[in-house]
């Protein structure tokens, strides 16, 4: 029975509560709806926030109250993880106040929307290469803002993730190797590519690896007057590899791809 009381005392808060959202969602003070949505928003209630938003904002356009407006807005999307749209309305809010009280914040937020949305690096990378842009324009116009040291991390982020994309093309051509064609060439130019626009990325000793590891397989499936000059190819590559990583987690396979080279360019 305690159970049974407390289900419909939270049904009759429920319904009181939804009751109470469609009077001011019918009412005809914007003032009200302004003073309600920020309460809404304030509780995490982001889908009523927004939309009595969305109905006062073209009733406030060209006043002080858009500037509020449109900040609630966009962080009330950006609360519903709806990214595109916050980030829609983060741009609205620089293009009419640029100068305004926000507009730090919200050049920067265009970025971060985009960050958010950006998916997995196996997916199409439009929302990676949209939050670059937004990150490098915001660095550029606020190089002194509290917010750049978090913007370099998440630029930082973004490119490793589409460094990484190219070392897994890379290896996919790898994997595949003489099936219809010469894929070791292909994953030596993707990876050679990868590294040449992200030189600084976190996958920079992997993509060596795939340009060590391609030169080599070609220099095996070579004809034999090209063998010689394939081999000493990859023994170069391999003191580049070397001299970048010492130590690294492939030196193992790299010096056993060294002294099987050697065997190949003896006088």
């Amino acid at each position: 029975m305690k159970k049974l009381s407390i289900f419909f005392v939270v049904i009759s808060v429920l319904f009181a509560s939804c009751s109470e959202y469609q009077k001011i969602l019918k009412s005809d003070d914007a003032q009200l709806k302004y003073t309600k949505a920020i309460e809404y928003f304030n509780v995490k209630d982001y889908v009523r926030a927004a939309t009595l938003l969305e109905d006062i904002s073209s009733y406030y356009k060209g006043t002080d109250r858009s500037e509020s407006v449109l900040m609630y807005l966009a962080k009330s999307y950006l609360g519903q993880k709806d990214y595109l749209t916050a980030s829609e309305y983060f741009k609205t809010y620089v293009k009419s106040f640029p100068k305004g009280p926000n507009a730090v914040e919200a050049k920067y937020m265009i970025g971060y929307c985009y960050y958010l949305d950006s998916p997995d690096a196996r997916l199409d990378q439009s929302s990676t290469y949209t939050a670059i842009t937004a990150y490098q324009e915001f660095l550029d116009m606020y190089p002194e803002s509290e917010r750049v040291q978090e913007a370099t991390k998440q630029l930082e982020e973004l490119t490793n993730k589409l460094a990484y994309k190219e070392l897994l093309n890379a290896r996919l051509y790898y994997n595949l190797g003489n099936y219809m064609g010469n894929n070791y060439e292909s994953a030596m130019i993707t990876a050679q590519n990868a590294l040449k626009k992200y030189p600084s990325n976190a996958y920079r000793e992997d993509l060596m690896m795939v340009i060590l590891q391609s030169r080599f397989e070609m220099a095996n499936m070579s004809l034999a007057e090209r063998q010689a000059d394939r081999f000493r190819s990859t023994i170069d590559e391999y003191y580049s590899f070397i001299n970048e990583y010492p130590t690294g987690k492939y030196r193992k396979e790299a010096d056993h791809i060294f002294n099987e080279s050697k065997k190949n360019v003896k006088e």
